[in-house]
C-alpha cells in the first residue's frame, strides 16, 4: 500500500500524476473520478472531501435512475453525496501509467454515513463484532472465464459463441494453465504491486476458466482488494485484447464461477474457531440459520440462481459438512486454522454486501447461542438438508417476510436492497430470452 508521504513524493516526481477515488456501487462496481494528483494533495491538505451523484446508490445495471429508492429521487433532486477518501487503502495501480487509487467512503454533507452504502453496510457489521470482542477476518476465492474474444467483440457477437482460452476443462492442469500464463503472471504481479498478498492461480472446472487467490485479511480490506482485483483484472484483459467474466452462469451448459468466502472470528491475536470453539459452532450455526432469509446479499441477480445446480460444484443446500463440496458450509483448516468456507456465493457478489450478510448472520449465531447440527456426511444434493433458496423471485419473498433481516441490517438496508432485488426480477420479466425464441418462432 502507499503512505501519503510516499504519494506526495511520487508526485513531486512524476512517477504518479493520477489518482482514482472510487467507491463500490451497489453492482459492486467501482465508481468515482480520476483528479490530477497535485489538486488531490491540495484537497486532502485542506480536509476536503469529494462528490458524486446520489444516483448511483440508484441505478440498476444500464445506468438508469430506478423509482422507489429513500435516499435518491428525482423528487429529491438527485444531489450529491461526499466522497470521503480512507487513505489507509491509497494503492499504486501499476496496469495504468502513473496512477494510485483511493476508496471512499460514502457520507451525507452533514458526516453521518450513507447507510446503504455497500461499504458502510459491512463497516457496520464490523464495528459490531469488535463491539463482541471479535476481529472479522475474510478470504474470497474468485473464479472467472477468459475469452479470446476482446470486450468490443463479445459485444458484437452478443455474447454468443465466444472461444474460451483453453478448449477443454483444466482443473489443476499444469499445461492447460500455462497456455493462458502470460496474461495469470501479468494479473497476479501487477495485483501483488497493488498491494495484495497473492497466494495463487490455477485452472477451474470447465474450458477456460480460472482462479487467482489472496491471502485473507481484515474483512474490510478483504473487501477492498476484492472489488480493485475484479477491476483491475477486466482492465488488463482489455489492454490484452481479451476478455473475462464473472458472471456466476455464462451458460447453461456450464459449470458456474464462485466466490467461495472463508470468514473467522479472531481475538487477542488468534483464531477464536480454533479447534471448533463454541464460538466456532455458533457462528456457522447462524449462518446456516439466516442465509436464507439475506440470499439477496450473497445472489443479487436472477443469474446468480442459475448456478445452484445438482453435479456442478455449486451448492444447493444449507448443509455443512467436514471438507465435502456438496455442501454449502463446507469446514476447512485444522487446529488454529479452522474455518467455514461457504459456497454459496458466485463471482457475481458484491463482496461487501455479502461479507456483511455472512458476518452478521455469525455474529447473531454467536449472540443468540445457537446449537450446530450434525456434520452432514455423503451426497448433500440428495440430502434432505433445507435448500437455498432457488431463484431470485423466492430470495425476494423471504426477505420481504424477514423480522430477522431488518433485525440483523436495519430498515434502511433491507428497504433498499429489496427495491434493488425487486427492479433486477422486473427487469428480467420483460425481456424475451432466446430460450422463448428458440422453442416457439417455429414450433409455437
Amino acid at each position: 500500500m502507499l503512505t501519503l508521504d510516499e504519494l506526495r513524493a511520487d508526485v513531486a516526481s512524476g512517477a504518479v500524476d493520477t489518482v482514482i477515488a472510487a467507491f463500490t456501487d451497489m453492482q459492486g462496481r467501482l465508481m468515482g473520478k480520476r483528479l490530477d494528483a497535485e489538486f488531490f494533495l491540495g484537497e486532502q491538505e485542506a480536509g476536503h472531501s469529494g462528490e458524486g451523484c446520489n444516483y448511483l446508490l440508484a441505478l440498476e445495471m444500464e445506468m438508469d435512475p430506478v423509482p422507489g429508492y429513500a435516499i435518491a429521487s428525482w423528487e429529491r433532486g438527485y444531489g450529491d453525496f461526499a466522497l470521503v477518501p480512507d487513505m489507509s487503502t491509497l494503492r499504486r495501480i501499476p496496469w495504468h501509467e502513473a496512477t494510485a487509487m483511493v476508496q471512499c467512503d460514502v457520507q451525507w454533507h452533514d458526516g453521518s454515513p450513507v447507510a446503504p452504502s455497500p461499504r458502510q453496510v459491512l463497516k457496520a457489521q464490523v464495528e459490531k463484532a469488535r463491539g463482541m470482542g471479535f476481529e472479522p477476518m475474510f478470504g474470497s476465492e474468485l473464479e472467472f472465464f477468459l475469452f479470446r474474444e476482446s470486450y468490443l467483440e463479445a459485444h458484437a457477437k452478443h455474447y454468443h459463441d465466444l472461444t474460451p482460452s483453453v478448449p477443454y476443462i483444466l482443473d489443476y492442469h499444469i499445461l492447460a494453465a500455462s497456455f493462458d500464463e502470460p496474461f495469470l503472471r501479468e494479473v497476479r504481479t501487477s495485483m501483488k504491486a497493488a498491494g495484495m498478498v497473492v497466494e495463487s492461480s490455477k485452472g477451474e472446472a470447465w474450458a477456460g476458466q480460472h482462479e487467482i487467490n489472496f491471502k485473507f485479511a481484515d474483512a474490510l480490506r478483504a473487501a477492498d482488494d476484492h472489488v480493485v482485483y475484479k477491476t483491475g483484472i477486466k482492465e488488463i484483459a482489455f489492454q490484452r485484447g481479451c476478455s473475462v467474466t464473472f458472471m456466476a452462469k455464462p451458460h447453461h451448459e456450464w459449470v458456474g464461477s464462485s466466490c467461495h468466502i472463508h470468514s473467522s472470528l479472531w481475538r487477542d491475536g488468534k483464531n477464536a474457531f480454533a479447534d471448533e470453539s463454541p464460538e466456532f459452532r455458533s457462528y456457522l450455526a447462524g449462518q446456516i440459520a439466516c442465509l436464507a432469509d439475506l440470499a439477496v446479499f450473497v445472489a443479487p441477480v436472477v443469474n446468480s440462481y442459475k448456478r445452484f445446480a445438482a453435479g456442478s460444484w455449486a451448492p444447493t443446500t444449507l448443509a455443512w459438512g467436514h471438507d465435502n463440496r456438496t455442501c454449502g458450509f463446507r469446514v476447512v483448516g485444522h487446529g488454529s486454522s479452522v474455518r467455514p468456507e461457504t459456497r454459496i456465493p458466485g463471482a457475481d457478489a458484491n463482496p461487501y454486501l455479502a461479507f456483511a450478510a455472512l458476518l452478521a448472520a455469525g455474529l447473531y449465531g454467536i449472540e443468540q447461542g445457537l446449537e450446530l447440527g450434525p456434520a452432514l456426511e455423503g451426497n448433500a444434493y440428495v440430502s434432505d438438508a433445507e435448500r437455498f433458496p432457488h431463484a431470485l423471485r423466492e430470495a425476494i419473498a423471504r426477505l420481504e417476510r424477514s423480522e430477522l433481516a431488518r433485525r440483523l441490517l436495519g430498515d434502511e438496508v433491507v428497504d433498499h436492497y429489496l427495491n434493488y432485488a425487486r427492479t433486477e426480477q422486473e427487469l428480467f420479466d420483460k425481456v424475451v430470452t432466446g430460450y422463448e425464441r428458440e422453442r416457439m418462432f417455429e414450433r409455437g
